[in-house]
């Protein structure tokens, strides 16, 4: 009895790191399809959804079903409880690359990006993708170091979304109210994106040691940037316009 039980976390630990992996999968092909306005790639983000969502129910269940049935504890107990939350996460990651793809198939034949912002996005993806790949690795290794040099990575997305804060706010912007919009939902998805692969890393090392670590944003030490009011400002500006624009069909749901 406890062998099968053993193999049933080991094959929800597994499932979990696919999740992940197809998440992150999904956002290196929803990256692909922005900048090379690429509307098959796009289509195919789209079509993976059904596949997350299946994973996401099946592991929530498995997860409930074993705390009914074999009422674990301790460590036992820790993994079980952490990978029922993991779930929610790996499936935010897995929607917020289906937004991506739903801005490009939006504008498609037109680019979404103007041109001055392309290799800003090609940084953060590339980021992006780099801190799911990690995650999936520490979700199947569980090595705790490991997972806390993801806060480290997470740092240049924060830093790219900043810049395009500059960029849009106070540079003279030529390209219209709608790829302002575009461009700010989007610099949204990827830093959420790569927040979440951060938190499954963090939810890792609480799984290996049974403490779990603070985001390096709340960290009260860190002094503030000298554009931190404006990206404070700019913030409310973004959560205040994407309340007006966003529809109940696609509505690019952040979380």
């Amino acid at each position: 009895m406890r062998v099968v039980y053993s193999e049933e976390l080991a094959d929800l630990a597994t499932s979990m790191a696919r999740m992940c992996s197809l998440a992150t999968d999904d956002m290196e092909l929803a990256t692909h399809a922005l900048l090379q306005v690429d509307l098959v790639s796009a289509e195919r983000v789209l079509e993976s959804a059904s596949e997350m969502d299946r994973l996401a129910v099946e592991n929530e269940e498995r997860g409930f079903a074993l705390l009914a049935l074999q009422a674990p504890v301790a460590r036992d107990l820790r993994q079980v409880v952490t990978s029922i939350q993991l779930v929610q996460d790996l499936s935010r990651m897995g929607a917020l690359a289906g937004h991506v793809a739903k801005i490009v198939r939006r504008r498609h034949p037109e680019s979404v990006l103007p041109e001055p912002v392309n290799g800003y996005f090609a940084e953060m993806g590339r980021v992006a993708v780099s801190l799911g790949r990690a995650a999936t690795e520490v979700l199947l290794n569980r090595d705790p170091e490991q997972a806390a040099t993801l806060a480290e990575q997470d740092d240049a997305v924060d830093d790219l979304r900043r810049h395009l804060f500059t960029l849009l706010t106070v540079r003279e912007w030529k390209w219209g109210v709608a790829a302002a919009v575009d461009v700010t939902l989007l610099g949204r998805y990827y830093e959420r994106f790569a927040d979440h692969a951060v938190e499954v890393a963090q939810r890792v090392i609480f799984l290996a040691t049974g403490e779990y670590a603070p985001s390096p944003d709340e960290d009260p030490r860190l002094p503030e940037s000298s554009n931190e009011e404006l990206v404070r400002q700019f913030n409310q500006a973004d959560r205040d316009l994407r309340g007006r624009i966003e529809s109940p069909d696609d509505s690019g749901q952040i979380a």
